[in-house]
């Protein structure tokens, strides 16, 4: 095979470590800024407490609809690859012969 696992370079690990605590940072700053708004909405009482107490559920209701919507539009704007299938078959014309070689039938071409 020409791709391995061990093409990754041992500095692309740190980066991506790096970009993944912003993210989480990201999200841990917005849990906790809805978490006060919420707590600040039941203290305050300006909206009834019956309303307030199902907010955590139309929040995690909305946060589905969001992520149904991202897949969606992830699907309808998936890129085509031609080099990338290309080099798919490629590799899958490699692993035959290499199957071929060590007597493993994979069948007709």
């Amino acid at each position: 095979m020409t791709r391995t696992s061990s093409s990754i370079s041992g500095s692309f690990r740190p980066q991506l470590y790096h970009r993944s605590m912003k993210h989480i940072v990201k999200i841990m700053t917005l849990l906790v800024g809805i978490s006060a708004l919420w707590f600040g909405l039941l203290k305050t009482s300006m909206v009834p407490s019956s309303h307030t107490l199902l907010l955590p559920i139309y929040f995690i209701m909305c946060l589905g609809c969001y992520g149904l919507l991202m897949v969606g539009v992830g699907l309808m704007r998936f890129p085509t690859c031609p080099q990338e299938a290309l080099l798919l078959q490629q590799d899958v014309i490699e692993a035959k012969g290499y199957l071929k070689q060590r007597g493993v039938d994979v069948g007709s071409e």
